[in-house]
């Protein structure tokens, strides 16, 4: 895991480098003052010696000049390479997962993926920038404190391993206990950003139901929650303090005690401390247990940043289950389409129950083909198959006479559009929300795939037009408006294939002949599969396909499914009943209703 996160710091290796290098140098120069300091009052201020005063007080000064200097670089280079490395692995995460498939996907809440992408790299950059400074700093510090305390006193140094050893042993008990707790904290946050998402997204559902009270209450509680978890951990953590503190005043108190009877009255001449050298003695009692207590914070952090490394990683290591073949085919020949005993599952390994069995189906390009079935049938998952946003779990798909599975992704994708059940819009402009389509159709083009859509109606009467700005998600325009700029954004493809899943579901059944007439007239030659829950959608498709549980129930024209298909029958009977769409036929455009 660590070796992954770290091939995330490329071009800020030099950063990272010069970080420790310089928090060597301030150690060094901050090591060196105690022990200058220690000279100062034995040879100058004891002995009443200015020269040496003046000596031993200029090299305190540049060695603390020298310690700010190492400390200044520190902090420069290690907010650059942790910000480097965060913006890496973050565009690392959200490159990635492009790659994904829907199967991959759907391995990942949305929420979770966000919370990856902010809160977890962000704890793992803070972890990477301490690291580079107090990881470097803190034992460093504590291993040029001990040899200065036993160059100094040898016996009094005894103290400090005591007490290091103590320290050590509680610290290994905080972090296991708190690695737990903070796993599960970092779980919890993937909730509360679903519930957030969840909300922000369905706001007019909520205001629509006045349930702004219950979605405050709940999300409170989610908060709550999260808290209480926090606090859990956190009062681990801060048990920290109090052993620190007891362990540097038990220091203090015994070197001090030991030390004043060494400097008055030793037992031993080989005993003897110097006034100097016990003052040194307390800097570097600080700066051992200081030490030890920025060692204590990094495994806080690391613990912490261990649960967020490790749900980077997930990410990082979850491999597309859909890829190129290694001598991809890069044209199709043609929009023909054959499924040859399908069977399908999400489960890629097969294990789950089938969502769609046995499917054998024989289109020729250029047809019209209709899909209608009950809700959860298996429509839009036999669709998903065509552009390969799923592998089939048995059998095989063709396009062009070809396997799915044979062709470059990009070439397969762009040579079928599709419309999605759920149709998004991004924020920007129409133009540029319909050159997604196409990134260098002209506005001539846009204005031909939006006729063809029936989108030019609704866009000449907006004051900008193309240059209207869509809000985020397409809130400010109607669902109608909104399915009708996705199908245009599918046609400036130029696909051979186009598939619509219930994408005119919105559109009025007048608007929804007016596109159905443009397909027909203008783009014969592409094959069109339309999913839709009204049979006036498909009824004149060159036939039409019934789905049932997963099962392909009947194929056929219109009039052959009136007398072949029950369950056709029963839809068609049950949508005109008491004057629907069929009630009193009529002509618009040219096209029936």
């Amino acid at each position: 895991m660590i070796k992954k996160l770290l091939s995330q710091v490329k071009q800020y290796r030099r950063a990272a480098i010069l970080t420790p290098l310089s928090m060597i140098g301030e150690v060094l120069m901050e090591t060196l003052i105690p022990y200058v300091m220690a000279a100062l009052i034995d040879q100058g201020i004891s002995k009443s010696s200015m020269p040496d005063i003046y000596l031993y007080g200029f090299l305190m000064l540049l060695c603390a000049l020298c310690s700010l200097m190492f400390g200044v670089w520190g902090g420069k280079f290690g907010a650059e390479a942790s910000t480097g490395f965060a913006a890496n692995l973050r565009s690392a995460m959200f490159s990635h997962i492009q790659t994904f498939s829907f199967a991959n996907i759907d391995k990942f809440s949305t929420a979770g993926l966000v919370t990856r992408l902010t809160t977890d790299v962000t704890n793992v950059q803070n972890a990477f920038q301490m690291t580079l400074r107090i990881a470097v700093r803190a034992p460093l510090t504590f291993l040029c404190s001990i040899v200065m305390c036993f160059v100094t006193n040898h016996r009094l140094s005894t103290v400090f391993l005591i007490a290091v050893v103590f320290l050590s042993i509680v610290l290994a008990l905080i972090v296991k206990t708190a690695m737990k707790r903070f796993n599960a904290v970092f779980e919890k946050y993937d909730d509360l950003n679903a519930s957030v998402q969840e909300n922000v997204s369905a706001i007019r559902v909520v205001k629509a139901f006045v349930r702004e009270d219950y979605e405050t209450d709940k999300f409170n509680r989610a908060v709550q929650n999260l808290y209480r978890m926090f606090v859990r951990a956190e009062r681990v953590v801060v048990l920290n303090s109090p052993v620190m503190m007891l362990t540097v005043y038990g220091c203090i108190i015994l070197l001090s005690w030991l030390g004043a009877t060494y400097v008055v009255m030793p037992a031993d001449p080989s005993y003897a401390l110097t006034t100097g050298q016990l003052t040194s003695l307390f800097s570097y009692v600080m700066s051992v247990l200081g030490s030890l207590m920025m060692l204590s914070m990094i495994f806080v952090m690391l613990t912490m940043s261990m649960a967020s490394g490790r749900r980077i990683c997930e990410v990082l290591d979850e491999e597309s289950s859909i890829v190129n073949p290694e001598k991809p085919l890069m044209e199709l020949k043609d929009g023909s389409i054959d499924f040859d005993h399908v069977n399908f599952s999400y489960k890629a390994d097969g294990t789950g129950e089938y969502t769609l069995k046995g499917i054998d189906l024989h289109i020729a390009s250029g047809e019209t083909i209709g899909i209608i079935g009950g809700t959860g049938c298996g429509k839009s998952s036999l669709v998903s198959l065509i552009s390969r946003l799923y592998d089939v779990t048995e059998g095989s798909v063709k396009v062009g006479g070809e396997d799915v599975r044979s062709y470059d992704l990009d070439v397969l994708r762009n040579s079928v559009a599709v419309v999605l059940q759920k149709n998004v819009l991004f924020s920007g402009t129409i133009l540029e929300n319909l050159r997604w389509g196409n990134e260098n159709a002209t506005l001539e083009q846009c204005r031909e795939a939006c006729r063809l859509a029936c989108a030019d109606e609704f866009i000449d009467r907006f004051p900008e037009g193309y240059e209207t700005r869509i809000e985020q998600g397409g809130n400010n325009v109607s669902g109608g408006q909104k399915q009708r700029l996705c199908i245009a954004r599918a046609l400036l493809k130029s696909p051979k294939i186009l598939i619509l899943d219930d994408s005119t579901s919105a559109c009025d059944t007048a608007t929804d002949a007016k596109i159905r007439r443009a397909f027909r007239e203008d783009i014969p030659s592409v094959t069109k599969l339309i999913i839709a829950q009204r049979i006036a959608s498909v009824q004149d498709a060159d036939r039409i396909l019934v789905l049932d549980n997963g099962e392909v129930t009947a194929f056929g024209t219109h009039e052959e499914l009136m007398e072949t298909s029950e369950i056709y029958r029963e839809i068609y009977e049950t949508q005109t009943e008491g004057g629907g769409d069929f009630d009193k036929p009529e002509e618009i455009g040219g096209a029936s209703v």
